[in-house]
């Protein structure tokens, strides 16, 4: 209520200077001194070009201070610190910039308005001014080009060897990820042993599928770096955890990467924000679907410690699906022993084993009937 009070406010403010001007205006036309003079209605015009820009100044500001407290706390990864101050070098050069243009492009209509005895110095050209404010935008606007190029080359660039692999996949409408085992290698996979159960469509005809594990949070080692290995199941999907400045579009039959390095843990960013509920997310970005607003995930960056003791207190994804591995994936026999025999049921153990002897006894029955003919 109180902003339409104000914005009432300030039209009514506006509609009585322009009657006042218009009733100037409409004097000087009655006086027969309209074509002789300007009215006092141009010193008013272009003193209002001075209090727009004042007012406009000052609004920003207030406006910037009061956004401030929703602004994203320091950048949590290496990259994100560099890129932060990447983007405060740009936006401090390019306000100063609006403001010295502005302040001079408000000024001047109220510093050269009509005046009776002022005559116009005609200016045509000056070859020395337009170099200067052509190449002097050039200059700053290369720099910002560099810049940004070598900032985004090391992002880009491929993932140290010693990174951490992380394999996330969106679908509607939820987050999955997976890690790899003690081997440190992701299993294979595929889209067409995606089902109700293997969701990610993991490829148990690859060894190294056996030891992957699929928690409900994404923990991340601090001072580590992490490579995302992202994919989508269905739709476009992206990305997004804010708080490391990280965002990359996960595309259906198109895998994407996106490497960096945490540098501060939860509790420490709990700490800092002076909120002990505060939680690192992962959230989508890519309108995907009805239930676009639900794809959150929760992420936690640990010292390297305490993250090597989360990994070992995982189970593995075979381990705690042995029977549909060893029954519904025609898993190689050979891996299925080796990986899940200890967590299968011991009927499932002795139905393979039943199975395993039904040959010799057929053979015997055939030898029993064969002798029977002889005879």
């Amino acid at each position: 209520m109180t902003s339409v009070i104000i914005i009432v406010a300030i039209a009514l403010i506006l509609s009585i200077l322009y009657l006042i001007f218009r009733i100037g205006v409409l004097t000087n036309v009655m006086n027969g001194r309209y074509q002789k003079i300007v009215g006092i209605g141009n010193t008013i015009n272009s003193f209002l070009f001075i209090v727009v820009f004042v007012v406009g100044v000052l609004a920003f500001y207030l406006s910037f201070m009061s956004a401030s407290k929703y602004f994203l706390p320091e950048a949590a990864s290496a990259h994100g610190v560099r890129t932060d101050l990447l983007f405060w070098v740009i936006m401090s050069v390019l306000t100063l910039a609006f403001l010295l243009t502005h302040a001079v492009l408000y000024f001047f209509p109220f510093m050269y308005r009509f005046k009776e005895d002022n005559k116009a110095y005609f200016y045509p050209e000056n070859h020395n001014l337009e170099r200067i404010w052509t190449i002097i935008p050039a200059i700053i606007m290369a720099g910002f080009v560099v810049y940004g190029y070598k900032e985004w080359t090391a992002i880009t660039a491929p993932a140290p060897q010693d990174s951490e692999i992380i394999e996330v996949m969106g679908k509607q409408f939820a987050w999955q990820v997976r890690y790899p085992g003690a081997d440190g290698k992701l299993g294979k996979h595929h889209y067409r042993k995606i089902d109700a159960v293997n969701e990610f469509g993991i490829d148990f005809n690859d060894s190294a599928s056996y030891d992957d594990f699929v928690p409900m949070e994404l923990h991340m080692p601090k001072g580590k770096n992490v490579s995302l290995q992202i994919r989508a199941r269905d739709v476009i999907h992206s990305v997004f955890l804010p708080h490391f400045r990280v965002k990359m579009d996960a595309v259906p039959g198109m895998p994407t990467t996106f490497w960096f390095t945490p540098t501060i843990t939860t509790a420490e960013m709990r700490e800092k924000t002076g909120n002990p509920e505060f939680n690192y997310e992962l959230a989508c970005t890519e309108v995907c679907g009805r239930g676009h607003y639900a794809m959150r995930f929760l992420v936690v960056v640990d010292e390297p410690a305490d993250y090597e003791k989360w990994k070992k207190s995982q189970k593995t994804w075979a381990s705690l699906n042995a029977e549909y591995v060893a029954n519904k994936v025609n898993a190689p026999k050979v891996l299925v022993d080796k990986y899940l025999k200890e967590f299968l049921p011991t009927t499932a153990q002795s139905v393979t084993d039943s199975t395993s002897i039904m040959t010799p006894s057929m053979d015997s029955t055939t030898v029993s009937m064969n002798v029977v003919k002889g005879m």
